[in-house]
C-alpha cells in the first residue's frame, strides 16, 4: 500500500499505531500530495493496489474536494492531505501520544529531487 502511494509521489508518509489509543481503529497512515489531482491519484492507487488483494475500503471521503482524502479499511485508516491541510490538522501532533510505525523509505519527495540532482 505505502509502494502505490510513493509511486504517486506521496510525500511524508508517517503511520501510527493506535491500538489501545482509538476505538475506531488500529492504526494511521498520513501521507500528503501537493495539488488535489496528486491526492486523487495516490488515493486512486491505494483502492486499487488493496482492491487487488481482495480489500475494499469500508468508504472514502472528501475524494472530489482532494484536499483530505480519508480512506477507511476499518483496522486501517488512511490520510492523504494537501500540504496546507496536512498543516492545518495536524494529526501527527494531535495523536502525539501514538507509537509510530517505521516506514522504510519515508521521506520528503523534493528531498528525494535533490538526490537525483546530485547523483546525476
Amino acid at each position: 500500500m505505502l509502494e502505490a502511494a510513493a509511486a504517486r509521489m506521496a510525500d511524508e508518509p508517517v503511520a501510527l499505531d493506535l491500538k489501545g489509543i482509538a476505538s475506531f481503529t488500529d492504526c494511521f497512515v498520513i501521507c500528503g500530495g501537493n495539488q488535489r489531482r496528486q491526492t486523487q491519484a495516490i488515493c486512486d492507487a491505494i483502492c486499487e493496489t488493496l482492491a487487488a488483494q481482495g480489500v475494499r475500503p469500508g468508504h472514502v471521503e472528501g475524494y472530489a474536494r482532494g484536499d483530505w482524502i480519508l480512506i477507511d479499511y476499518a483496522d486501517l485508516v488512511v490520510h492523504v492531505f494537501t500540504p496546507e491541510t496536512r498543516g492545518f490538522y495536524n494529526l501527527e501532533r494531535l495523536w502525539g501520544d501514538a507509537p509510530r510505525i517505521p516506514v522504510e523509505g519515508a521521506e520528503r519527495r523534493k528531498d528525494r529531487g535533490t538526490q537525483a540532482i546530485h547523483e546525476g
